[in-house]
């Protein structure tokens, strides 16, 4: 899937719906400072395998940051979604991994493998990253994300391909999946 962007436009965020820009006013060791901070969501992030596949089972998806920032079209990420509901952080990932990459897993299939701060220098939000294996006999559905929300396709990476595919500068990706990935590497 190709991402053809066109009239991109940025403007001040009076009221954000995720994201509430705050000036932080301080004093660290009696000398007064500012600093410019995001209040955001925290999230959860899940490493799926697929081991008919012998592949993991990513997003590509259009980041509008990393447009504006980098002027690239989209990222290579993990499956993930934002802590934005009343339930477990389990059934978000649960619902996260059906939503946008098509496959139905039980609860119990979901494993932790740690949480940990992102964007510490201006938002500080905690990410929680899970495990799920998955065979081709549990995808029910496409995935794509939020029809009118999100922009996603689902693809896999081959493990044998997975450490060149992370180290090479030239593909988008994220720091959770590189975490990831290294996590089964060393498991």
């Amino acid at each position: 899937m190709d991402f053809n962007i066109e009239n991109f436009q940025t403007q001040d965020l009076k009221d954000g719906k995720y994201i509430s820009p705050k000036l932080a006013k301080y004093k660290i060791n009696g000398e007064s400072r500012d600093w410019e901070l995001l209040k955001i969501n925290n999230s959860v992030a899940i490493l799926i395998y697929n081991r008919d596949n012998d592949s993991f089972v990513c997003v590509k998806q259009f980041r509008p940051a990393v447009y504006f920032n980098h002027g690239k079209n989209y990222t290579i990420e993990l499956c993930a979604g934002l802590l934005d509901k009343d339930c477990s952080i389990e059934q978000t990932a649960k619902e996260e991994i059906l939503e946008e990459c098509g496959y139905d897993v039980p609860l119990d299939s979901l494993k932790k493998i740690a949480s940990f701060y992102t964007c510490v220098g201006h938002a500080g939000s905690k990410q929680h990253l899970f495990f799920c294996e998955v065979n081709n006999a549990q995808k029910v559905d496409e995935g794509g994300g939020v029809e009118g929300e999100e922009m996603i396709e689902v693809v896999e990476v081959s493990v044998n391909k997975a450490r060149e595919f992370m180290l090479d500068s030239t593909t988008t990706t994220t720091p959770g999946l590189m975490f990831g990935f290294e996590w089964f590497f060393n498991r």
